[in-house]
Order: structure tokens, then C-alpha cells, then sequence
């Protein structure tokens, strides 16, 4: 790699002098555990005016308020009576992934920019209704995608940019955790009428972005899918954790995906993710282009930037050559970014942070996943025209 893409790389970590003369007024939508990684940074910007909440278990909202010391803000039963008692700029909403559309829809066609947890939505039907929405509105759309905002993955998408590795024609990448579903809060995350998808919406629609962003989102032909949930049925997995055995009989996602998806321009993308498994690691990420190939290490548990240093595998004066690339490190945090990148986007009628015209891509291919499981065969990925 050539010395000046290091020295080239300026990672803007320090804080910009925050407007704070108008304030924009915001809500929340849902107001469980992923909505407090929210409010904390939202209480850091001088600029912002918390006016309300939504959930629909009763007094949730009161107490998620109660416990930031945020006081005025209006509680209501649900997102349509929210949005239609307010006069709101911007919503986060932090919700189950099957109510995600529902309630992204909504705000944008009440004129309200909204900053929507990850995943995108669960089908691809879904996110298509949601593209459609934003373009009626001209309202901001931004997804919860904030290790697209990690140094090190910005590093990822400049190497490949540069032309270090050539073309890029195979990727492998995914991740996961040995031991890792998530019920700490209860059954959400793994009831289908709740999340509708398990691993490969909360953490593979991170994985495929960190690769997908890297080589410009390149639209998906065909996806062979698969998946499985071994691990999730078993009783111990819960209980060794201290958590209810009867978890199990209510697990009804996957806890493994993996994909074997064709790309335009010849990339063939090799996915897998888990939420428990037996290794520590289903494996390393690796871009392999026809000049280099770039080693990205895996994390234990797979958390939006790098295990250790990336490596470039190339050839030098016709030797064979690895060039290492330190880990850059975050000095803002990841949320804190996600949030006011949305926020300088809605005041100075920017573009979206992480735009779902990009990301109903990365939907297409985790749908198209679940498809072809069920059909036990390779299909095509056809994505509407909005």
C-alpha cells in the first residue's frame, strides 16, 4: 500500500462547534434498551429539544424519561398517536424489527426525518415500502448502521478505492459470537413476531456492510441461502446464562445464516453469521482483488470495527509482499456520530449518513437468504425500481 493512503486519511474525530440557536425537536419511538444507547447521545447535543416518546407497553415510556431526567417530555400508547399529537423534525425509532416499517412510513409521511435502527426492515417488501415513503416526503431517512463510521471500516472502503487490490472478484466475509443470543431484555430478539429474523438482522446486516460499502454496493443477481437454529431450541443455551429455560419452546428465528451470493461485476460474495456456535470465529474477512488481497481480522463478538491490524497481501518487485495497516482508533464513539451526522444532515439538507438506497441492498440479499432457504435452491434477487 502506498505510504501517502495512510498519511491521506484524516478520520475528522474532533468535535465541530454545534449550532445550538435552533433547536430540533425529537421523539422517540420505542423506548427499550437500544433507545438508551440513543437518548445519551442526544442529551450531548446542544441543538436538541427532547419532546416525547412512544411505546406500547404502559408507563414504559414514562419511566425510559424518568430515568434520563428528561422532564415534559408527552408519553404516548403508540407511534400514530405520537406523530399525530407532535410537531416533530426528527424520529429515532427503536423499535421490534417487525414493526420497523410500520412506523418509518408513518413518520415520513407525517414530514418527519427519521433515524431507524438496524435492520432496515425484515422483508424486502418492506423496505421498498419504505423507499417509497421517503421519496413522497423529501423527509431524511437515515438506518442505524454506525460501524460504517468506525476509522478502521473507512480505512476498508479506501484501500479498495485506491486500486491497491485490483479488481475485486471474491469476498468472504461474516462472523458472530461463540456464545451470544441476545435475551438479556427478554424474548424480543428471538420470537418471530418480534424480530422476524434472528443473526442475520442483528449483526450479518452489519457484516455485509462493512464489505458492500467497501466496493460501492453492487447490485445482487442470485443468492443460494441457508438457515438454522440448533442452538436457539436448546434449553442449556439460555440457562447457563442464567436466563429461563422455557426461552427455548419461544425461539423462532435463526440463530445461523449463511449466503453464497453472485454480485454485478463478476464479485461472488461468501456470507455467514452466527449468534452461537462452537468456534470462536467462522473466519477472517477477506477481499481478494487481482492486484492484493486485504485480511481484515475478526472480533470475538462481532462489534462494528476490527479484530487487529488489516493486512494487504501483494506482490512487490515481483516478491511476495504483506503490508500491515494499524488499527485506528475512535475517539468521538460510533452512536455519538450516528446521531449527529443525522442531525447535520436535517439542518443543512444534506443526504442521509447510511441512505437506504444503499441499504435496501443489503436487505435484498438477507431476504433473499431466507427465500432461498425455504425453497432449497438458488433464486434470483430482483430489486423494485423506486
Amino acid at each position: 500500500m502506498s505510504d501517502n493512503i495512510l498519511d491521506k486519511f484524516k478520520d475528522n474525530q474532533e468535535e465541530a462547534t454545534i449550532d445550538a440557536s435552533k433547536k430540533l425537536k425529537v421523539g422517540f419511538i420505542g423506548t427499550g434498551w437500544i433507545a438508551d444507547a440513543h437518548i445519551v447521545e442526544y442529551l450531548k447535543m446542544p441543538d436538541v429539544e427532547i419532546v416525547a416518546g412512544a411505546d406500547l407497553v404502559p408507563g414504559k415510556a414514562e419511566a425510559f424519561f424518568k430515568k434520563w431526567n428528561v422532564e415534559g417530555a408527552r408519553c404516548y400508547p403508540s407511534h400514530k398517536e405520537l406523530l399525530d399529537g407532535e410537531k416533530l423534525d426528527a424520529v429515532s425509532i427503536c423499535t421490534y424489527n417487525r414493526t420497523h416499517a410500520e412506523c418509518a412510513i408513518y413518520a415520513l409521511e407525517k414530514g418527519v426525518n427519521v433515524l431507524l435502527e438496524k435492520p432496515m426492515s425484515v422483508t424486502l417488501d418492506e423496505a421498498v415500502g419504505i423507499r417509497k415513503a421517503e421519496k413522497k416526503s423529501g423527509k431524511i431517512i437515515s438506518v442505524g448502521f454506525q460501524p460504517r463510521l468506525d476509522p478502521n471500516m473507512q480505512m476498508i472502503k479506501k484501500i479498495v478505492e485506491s486500486g491497491e487490490l485490483g479488481r475485486v472478484y471474491y469476498i468472504q466475509t461474516g462472523g458472530g459470537r461463540r456464545h451470544g443470543i441476545p435475551t438479556p431484555f427478554g424474548t424480543s430478539f428471538i420470537e418471530d413476531e418480534t424480530a422476524g429474523i434472528g443473526a442475520l438482522g442483528d449483526i450479518g446486516c452489519y457484516s455485509l456492510d462493512m464489505v458492500l460499502n467497501a466496493i460501492g454496493y453492487p447490485k445482487p443477481l442470485t443468492v443460494t441461502g441457508y438457515r438454522s437454529d440448533f442452538f436457539g431450541k436448546q434449553e442449556i443455551t439460555y440457562t447457563r446464562s442464567g436466563r429461563p429455560a422455557e426461552y427455548a419452546k419461544k425461539f423462532s428465528v435463526d440463530d445461523f445464516g449463511a449466503g453464497f451470493i453472485r454480485l454485478e461485476g463478476g464479485i461472488i460474495l461468501d456470507f455467514r453469521i452466527a449468534w452461537d456456535m462452537h468456534l470462536d470465529t467462522p473466519g477472517d474477512t477477506i477481499i481478494m482483488g487481482t492486484k492484493g488481497a486485504l485480511r481484515i481480522p475478526s472480533t470475538e463478538c462481532w462489534n462494528g470495527t476490527v479484530g487487529g491490524p488489516m493486512k494487504i497481501y501483494h506482490d512487490v518487485a515481483g516478491q511476495p509482499t504483506c503490508t500491515e495497516v494499524p488499527v485506528l482508533h475512535e475517539k468521538l464513539g460510533l452512536f455519538y456520530k450516528k446521531i449527529r451526522s443525522f442531525l447535520d444532515a436535517i439542518k443543512t439538507g444534506g443526504t442521509a449518513p447510511v441512505p437506504t438506497s444503499q441499504i435496501i441492498i443489503n436487505q435484498a440479499i438477507i431476504d433473499g437468504i431466507v427465500k432461498s432457504n425455504e425453497l432449497g435452491h438458488e433464486i434470483e434477487i430482483n430489486i423494485p425500481e423506486v
